[in-house]
Parts: C-alpha cells; sequence; structure tokens
C-alpha cells in the first residue's frame, strides 16, 4: 500500500463487564468487515483491553476508524492512544 502508514491502537477498558461482553462481538465484528492491511487485534491476557494494528492511508482515517469502533461509540474506552507505528 503506497503512500500508508501503520497505525498502532492501545486502548483500556471502563469496569463493565456486562456491557464490554455484550458489545464485544459488535467490536471483533466491526474491525474484521474493515479488511484492513497489516490487520493483527486483541485484548490483554487480562482483558482490561486491547492493541490493534492495521495499515491506514492517513492518520486521519485511522483516526475515523478508531472513532467508529463499538467500544468507543458505546463509551466503554477509558483510555486510548492511537500512535503511528513504523514496523522493520
Amino acid at each position: 500500500m503506497i503512500g500508508a502508514i501503520y497505525a498502532a491502537y492501545f486502548y483500556f477498558m471502563r469496569d463493565d463487564p456486562e456491557l464490554i461482553r455484550s458489545v464485544a462481538p459488535q467490536h471483533a465484528a466491526y474491525w474484521h468487515s474493515r479488511r484492513l492491511n497489516g490487520y493483527a487485534g486483541g485484548p490483554f491476557a487480562d482483558q482490561s483491553g486491547g492493541l490493534i494494528t492495521f495499515a491506514s492511508a492517513s492518520a486521519e482515517e485511522a483516526r475515523a476508524l478508531v472513532e467508529c469502533d463499538p467500544f468507543v461509540t458505546a463509551g466503554l474506552v477509558a483510555r486510548s492512544w492511537l500512535k503511528e507505528w513504523q514496523p522493520e
């Protein structure tokens, strides 16, 4: 993907296990349906949040993808970082 950036999205969840369980399938389906180059994602072992890596055309596009994440729109993300990543 010429001109692409790679993004690393770290997120930490609010303490609402019941709502997290109900939204998690939508969150997973959202990211898988994007079919993004370089996509890898999953929860941390302690279930406190997760990490998603992916390629996008721009930093703005990466931000827009994160903003539409069902965990974000449901208000379940307590803290997050979206960083441009430069894998070797």
